[in-house]
């Protein structure tokens, strides 16, 4: 059994505007292999693998998401989510991939559902998949090349959200050398500076 429960409830749940404020990650990792790593012309989509988790008594499968709660920031929020939902930690990249609007079925059953949510995706590369999590019971994780990600979401906001990350990760040049990433780590100074139990900190 997991040392840390999973939270419920609505008790402390952010709206603005009438939305339920949720917040969210793609949770990511490198492969890297002999073969590769000599050859920088190789497709980095091919090298990234993003996990996804089962919905409860359903069969599809969506990225780590769920309330954004009013004693915790927005980031604190999607990496508890990770942790919960998908038993991963990492480090979460501060700037947000963006903002999406749209409704979701399970919140829209509640009485608090006032037309839809407003969610906050961000990326996390993970450093660590815990062997219990909170949810383990109710969910199973797989990780997948872009490619199947795509092609198994089942909504188009989180395919939009996959397609913006597939831009970020592009745009910073995730397929650096071991010293150009040493160059450049004082540029994520400030990203995850919460709970270690969620996310790991980076000096």
């Amino acid at each position: 059994m997991s040392s840390l429960p999973s939270r419920t409830g609505r008790d402390r749940q952010r709206y603005e505007n009438n939305f339920r404020l949720v917040s969210g990650c793609i949770p990511y990792r490198l492969i890297k292999d002999e073969e590769t790593e000599e050859d920088q012309s190789v497709d980095f989509v091919n090298k990234l693998e993003v996990l996804m988790v089962s919905s409860p008594n359903r069969h599809d499968l969506v990225f780590p998401k769920g309330g954004w709660e009013d004693d915790e920031t927005v980031l604190e929020a999607a990496s508890r989510e990770a942790m919960e939902e998908a038993g991963v930690k990492g480090t979460l990249r501060e700037v947000p991939l963006g903002v999406w609007e749209f409704r979701s079925k399970s919140s829209c059953e509640e009485d608090d559902c006032f037309g839809g949510c407003k969610g906050y995706m961000f990326s996390l590369e993970v450093t660590e998949e815990l062997e219990d999590w909170p949810e383990r019971e109710n969910r199973q994780r797989k990780w997948l090349n872009v490619k199947e990600a795509l092609e198994l979401c089942r909504y188009e906001w989180m395919q939009r959200a996959l397609e913006e990350f597939l831009k970020v990760m592009e745009e910073e040049g995730k397929l650096r050398t071991e010293e150009e990433t040493v160059k450049d780590s004082s540029k994520l100074e400030g990203e995850c500076e919460i709970d270690p139990w969620y996310c790991f900190e980076v000096n």
